[in-house]
């Protein structure tokens, strides 16, 4: 996985040793239910899924070298959310932050460095961005970010307990994108 650099923050492989860092925010009530799962009961249970992105590798820690900390995770995930479009060349974005930095632009900044890294090294054709109903802050991002609402499907989340949520789903086209940049 290729370490990513954007102005205030470094997109990079996460090491077990970051786990204190996931737990401080992946136990929050305000992150995981927000994106699909359980919070954190305990750092062990962080450094496992630590070993899982290490292991899939299309995960990167979103660390804040002025603080020497990590303070979310942003993935690039083989996923195709509207099988019509099974001959494209696509992935989709998903991401946390530590809620103590929340507001300050940094999901848009890392969305930002992970598309264009999608786009120009990956090639790719399409990247999609979901969210559920109820997560407000992740909308803003994908609106913030270019990307354009293409449908909604209900789900069941078998990591909430089956839990029933509507998830709407964004895109961003490679001719979108380039738009964007050109201007």
């Amino acid at each position: 996985m290729k370490e990513l650099q954007t102005a205030r923050m470094r997109l990079r492989p996460w090491k077990t040793s970051d786990s204190k860092d996931l737990y401080e925010y992946a136990k929050s009530e305000d992150v995981g239910p927000n994106a699909g799962w359980k919070p954190h009961l305990g750092e062990e249970e962080s450094k496992e899924i630590i070993e899982v992105f290490i292991k899939e590798n299309d995960t990167w820690a979103i660390e804040l070298p002025s603080e020497g900390k990590v303070i979310g995770s942003i993935g690039l995930h083989e996923r195709v959310p509207d099988l019509s479009q099974m001959h494209l060349r696509q992935k989709e974005i998903g991401y946390v932050l530590n809620p103590a930095y929340w507001g300050n632009g940094y999901v848009p900044e890392a969305v930002n460095a992970v598309l264009q890294f999608g786009f120009e090294e990956l090639k790719l054709d399409v990247v999609w961005c979901g969210h559920f109903d109820f997560n407000h802050n992740s909308k803003r991002v994908n609106e913030k970010c270019g990307f354009t609402y293409r449908f909604s499907e209900e789900k069941i989340l078998e990591r909430l307990d089956g839990k029933k949520v509507m998830s709407l789903y964004y895109s961003i086209l490679r001719n979108e994108y380039e738009g964007r940049v050109q201007r």
